[in-house]
Protein backbone atom coordinates (compact mmCIF):
# COMPACT_ATOMS: atom_id res chain seq x y z
CA UNK A 1 0.00 0.00 0.00
CA UNK A 2 1.20 3.61 -1.21
CA UNK A 3 0.68 5.62 1.84
CA UNK A 4 1.87 9.71 1.66
CA UNK A 5 1.98 11.80 4.99
CA UNK A 6 2.55 15.86 4.87
CA UNK A 7 5.23 17.27 6.11
CA UNK A 8 4.45 20.79 6.34
CA UNK A 9 1.91 22.91 5.21
CA UNK A 10 2.56 26.64 2.94
CA UNK A 11 1.64 29.82 4.54
CA UNK A 12 1.25 31.49 1.10
CA UNK A 13 0.30 35.53 3.12
CA UNK A 14 3.58 34.92 5.05
CA UNK A 15 5.74 33.24 2.60
CA UNK A 16 6.93 30.23 4.38
CA UNK A 17 6.52 26.92 4.73
CA UNK A 18 5.78 25.26 7.87
CA UNK A 19 7.04 22.02 8.79
CA UNK A 20 4.94 19.46 11.33
CA UNK A 21 6.81 19.30 15.04
CA UNK A 22 7.69 15.97 16.62
CA UNK A 23 9.44 13.67 13.51
CA UNK A 24 12.82 14.97 13.77
CA UNK A 25 12.65 17.20 10.72
CA UNK A 26 15.01 19.76 12.43
CA UNK A 27 17.35 17.36 12.09
CA UNK A 28 16.40 17.29 8.07
CA UNK A 29 16.49 20.62 7.41
CA UNK A 30 20.36 20.67 8.33
CA UNK A 31 22.70 21.49 5.30
CA UNK A 32 19.11 22.98 3.24
CA UNK A 33 20.32 26.75 3.77
CA UNK A 34 22.95 26.35 1.60
CA UNK A 35 20.77 26.21 -1.23
CA UNK A 36 19.34 29.37 -3.41
CA UNK A 37 15.89 27.48 -4.55
CA UNK A 38 14.32 24.40 -3.56
CA UNK A 39 11.68 21.78 -4.87
CA UNK A 40 8.72 21.52 -3.01
CA UNK A 41 6.45 18.11 -3.54
CA UNK A 42 2.99 19.03 -2.33
CA UNK A 43 -1.04 17.91 -2.61
CA UNK A 44 -3.36 19.61 -5.24
CA UNK A 45 -5.95 19.28 -1.96
CA UNK A 46 -8.35 21.12 -3.36
CA UNK A 47 -9.01 18.99 -6.25
CA UNK A 48 -12.05 16.72 -7.29
CA UNK A 49 -11.18 14.19 -9.56
CA UNK A 50 -8.95 14.70 -12.61
CA UNK A 51 -9.31 15.01 -16.27
CA UNK A 52 -7.49 13.08 -19.00
CA UNK A 53 -7.64 16.21 -21.15
CA UNK A 54 -7.12 20.19 -19.92
CA UNK A 55 -6.79 23.76 -21.37
CA UNK A 56 -3.45 24.81 -20.57
CA UNK A 57 -2.97 28.94 -20.10
CA UNK A 58 -0.68 28.91 -22.78
CA UNK A 59 -2.18 26.61 -25.64
CA UNK A 60 -3.67 28.15 -28.84
CA UNK A 61 -4.76 24.81 -30.46
CA UNK A 62 -7.00 23.28 -28.20
CA UNK A 63 -6.52 20.55 -24.85
CA UNK A 64 -3.81 18.77 -23.94
CA UNK A 65 -3.44 15.45 -22.68
CA UNK A 66 -2.81 16.19 -18.51
CA UNK A 67 0.49 14.28 -18.54
CA UNK A 68 1.88 17.02 -21.10
CA UNK A 69 0.84 20.27 -19.03
CA UNK A 70 1.48 20.93 -15.70
CA UNK A 71 -2.33 20.88 -14.71
CA UNK A 72 -3.77 20.15 -11.39
CA UNK A 73 -6.28 18.00 -12.36
CA UNK A 74 -4.45 14.58 -12.24
CA UNK A 75 -4.69 11.48 -11.66
CA UNK A 76 -2.40 11.68 -8.28
CA UNK A 77 -3.00 15.27 -7.84
CA UNK A 78 0.87 16.05 -7.26
CA UNK A 79 2.59 19.18 -7.74
CA UNK A 80 6.55 20.41 -7.95
CA UNK A 81 7.39 24.15 -7.69
CA UNK A 82 10.72 25.78 -7.72
CA UNK A 83 11.18 28.24 -4.95
CA UNK A 84 13.45 30.40 -3.66
CA UNK A 85 14.91 29.46 -0.11
CA UNK A 86 15.48 32.79 1.77
CA UNK A 87 16.55 30.80 5.16
CA UNK A 88 15.28 28.67 7.76
CA UNK A 89 14.47 29.74 11.88
CA UNK A 90 13.09 25.92 13.22
CA UNK A 91 11.02 24.11 11.54
CA UNK A 92 10.00 27.03 9.11
CA UNK A 93 11.36 27.80 6.01
CA UNK A 94 10.73 31.72 4.66
CA UNK A 95 10.56 31.30 0.56
CA UNK A 96 9.63 33.75 -2.30
CA UNK A 97 7.78 33.20 -5.20
CA UNK A 98 5.27 30.46 -4.04
CA UNK A 99 2.85 29.61 -6.46
CA UNK A 100 0.21 27.41 -3.95
CA UNK A 101 -2.70 28.07 -2.30
CA UNK A 102 -2.71 29.07 1.30
CA UNK A 103 -2.61 25.77 3.35
CA UNK A 104 -1.60 22.78 0.78
CA UNK A 105 -0.18 20.14 2.34
CA UNK A 106 3.41 19.99 1.35
CA UNK A 107 5.02 16.19 0.74
CA UNK A 108 8.50 16.80 0.19
CA UNK A 109 11.47 19.29 -0.19
CA UNK A 110 14.75 18.97 -2.24
CA UNK A 111 17.75 21.08 -3.15
CA UNK A 112 17.33 22.46 -6.73
CA UNK A 113 20.76 21.58 -8.68
CA UNK A 114 21.40 23.65 -11.50
CA UNK A 115 24.04 21.28 -13.47
CA UNK A 116 21.27 18.66 -13.28
CA UNK A 117 17.98 20.57 -13.00
CA UNK A 118 18.37 22.78 -16.14
CA UNK A 119 19.04 20.76 -19.50
CA UNK A 120 20.75 23.17 -21.50
CA UNK A 121 18.58 22.95 -25.21
CA UNK A 122 15.88 21.00 -24.13
CA UNK A 123 12.64 21.68 -25.98
CA UNK A 124 9.64 22.92 -24.71
CA UNK A 125 7.32 20.36 -26.20
CA UNK A 126 3.71 22.25 -27.35
CA UNK A 127 4.81 25.30 -26.50
CA UNK A 128 7.42 25.67 -29.44
CA UNK A 129 5.53 23.89 -31.92
CA UNK A 130 1.95 22.29 -32.47
CA UNK A 131 1.92 19.25 -35.40
CA UNK A 132 1.85 20.88 -38.50
CA UNK A 133 2.11 24.62 -36.74
CA UNK A 134 4.48 26.97 -36.99
CA UNK A 135 5.83 27.74 -34.00
CA UNK A 136 3.36 29.40 -31.43
CA UNK A 137 4.24 33.09 -30.48
CA UNK A 138 3.54 33.35 -27.01
CA UNK A 139 3.55 36.99 -26.58
CA UNK A 140 1.45 38.69 -28.26
CA UNK A 141 -0.42 41.74 -26.26
CA UNK A 142 1.08 45.19 -24.68
CA UNK A 143 1.48 45.40 -21.18
CA UNK A 144 0.69 49.06 -19.59
CA UNK A 145 0.48 49.83 -16.07
CA UNK A 146 -0.78 53.19 -15.16
CA UNK A 147 1.01 55.18 -12.52
CA UNK A 148 -1.35 54.26 -9.89
CA UNK A 149 -1.41 50.53 -10.30
CA UNK A 150 2.44 50.44 -10.96
CA UNK A 151 2.85 52.45 -7.30
CA UNK A 152 0.81 49.74 -5.94
CA UNK A 153 2.42 46.57 -7.36
CA UNK A 154 5.48 48.23 -5.86
CA UNK A 155 3.96 48.44 -2.56
CA UNK A 156 3.37 45.05 -2.44
CA UNK A 157 5.97 43.91 -4.07
CA UNK A 158 8.37 45.32 -1.43
CA UNK A 159 5.61 44.22 1.62
CA UNK A 160 5.01 40.80 0.95
CA UNK A 161 7.92 39.99 -1.82
CA UNK A 162 5.57 38.94 -4.03
CA UNK A 163 6.77 39.73 -7.85
CA UNK A 164 3.00 41.31 -8.44
CA UNK A 165 3.80 43.18 -11.68
CA UNK A 166 6.50 40.70 -13.80
CA UNK A 167 3.57 37.45 -13.02
CA UNK A 168 0.72 39.68 -14.41
CA UNK A 169 2.60 41.32 -17.03
CA UNK A 170 3.02 37.17 -17.97
CA UNK A 171 0.37 36.01 -17.67
CA UNK A 172 -1.50 38.73 -19.55
CA UNK A 173 0.84 39.20 -22.47
CA UNK A 174 -0.90 35.45 -23.86
CA UNK A 175 -4.10 37.27 -23.99
CA UNK A 176 -6.70 39.38 -21.67
CA UNK A 177 -9.59 36.93 -22.29
CA UNK A 178 -11.66 35.27 -19.44
CA UNK A 179 -9.94 32.04 -18.53
CA UNK A 180 -10.26 29.64 -15.57
CA UNK A 181 -6.46 28.73 -15.38
CA UNK A 182 -5.17 32.18 -16.21
CA UNK A 183 -7.58 33.61 -13.19
CA UNK A 184 -9.27 36.53 -15.61
CA UNK A 185 -12.53 37.51 -15.20
CA UNK A 186 -15.52 39.43 -16.36
CA UNK A 187 -16.50 41.29 -13.24
CA UNK A 188 -19.43 44.37 -13.02
CA UNK A 189 -16.18 46.60 -12.48
CA UNK A 190 -14.42 45.41 -15.69
CA UNK A 191 -12.06 42.49 -16.84
CA UNK A 192 -9.64 41.22 -13.53
CA UNK A 193 -6.52 39.45 -13.24
CA UNK A 194 -6.18 37.35 -9.72
CA UNK A 195 -2.35 36.73 -8.63
CA UNK A 196 -2.18 35.20 -5.61
CA UNK A 197 -4.91 37.22 -2.77
CA UNK A 198 -4.32 40.17 -5.48
CA UNK A 199 -6.81 41.21 -7.77
CA UNK A 200 -5.66 43.88 -10.72
CA UNK A 201 -8.09 45.54 -12.85
CA UNK A 202 -6.99 45.95 -16.48
CA UNK A 203 -9.13 47.11 -19.92
CA UNK A 204 -8.11 45.96 -23.38
CA UNK A 205 -7.70 48.42 -26.37
CA UNK A 206 -6.67 45.97 -29.59
CA UNK A 207 -3.48 44.45 -28.91
CA UNK A 208 -2.71 46.83 -25.67
CA UNK A 209 -3.69 45.85 -22.25
CA UNK A 210 -3.61 48.52 -19.81
CA UNK A 211 -3.33 47.67 -15.83
CA UNK A 212 -5.47 50.48 -14.00
CA UNK A 213 -5.37 49.42 -10.28
CA UNK A 214 -4.51 46.83 -7.94
CA UNK A 215 -7.02 45.35 -5.21
CA UNK A 216 -7.17 43.09 -2.13
CA UNK A 217 -8.84 39.69 -2.68
CA UNK A 218 -10.27 39.76 0.63
CA UNK A 219 -13.28 41.93 2.15
CA UNK A 220 -12.51 43.90 5.66
CA UNK A 221 -14.68 41.10 7.48
CA UNK A 222 -12.35 38.61 6.18
CA UNK A 223 -9.34 40.94 7.09
CA UNK A 224 -10.79 41.83 10.40
CA UNK A 225 -10.67 37.97 11.37
CA UNK A 226 -7.55 37.27 10.42
CA UNK A 227 -4.05 38.31 11.82
CA UNK A 228 -1.52 37.43 9.53
CA UNK A 229 -3.16 39.55 6.85
CA UNK A 230 -1.40 42.66 7.99
CA UNK A 231 -0.66 43.31 4.62
CA UNK A 232 -3.74 43.39 2.99
CA UNK A 233 -5.35 45.49 5.94
CA UNK A 234 -2.23 47.94 5.26
CA UNK A 235 -2.94 48.08 1.43
CA UNK A 236 -6.88 48.79 1.89
CA UNK A 237 -6.30 51.58 4.86
CA UNK A 238 -3.58 53.15 1.93
CA UNK A 239 -5.34 52.55 -1.18
CA UNK A 240 -9.30 51.54 -0.97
Amino acid sequence: MLELTPIGYVRTALGRIELLAGHNFEHALKDLDAWDYIWVLFWFDRNAGWRPKVLPPRSRTGRKGVFATRSPHRPNPLGLSAVRLLGSEGLTLHVRDLDMLDGTPVLDLKPYVPYTDAIAGAGSGWLERDAGETPDPIATYAVEWSAVAAEQALWVERRTGLPLRERATATLTLGPEPHPYRRIRRERSGLTLAVKEWRLRFAVAGRAVSVTAVASGYHAAQLAAAPELAAHREFRKRWE
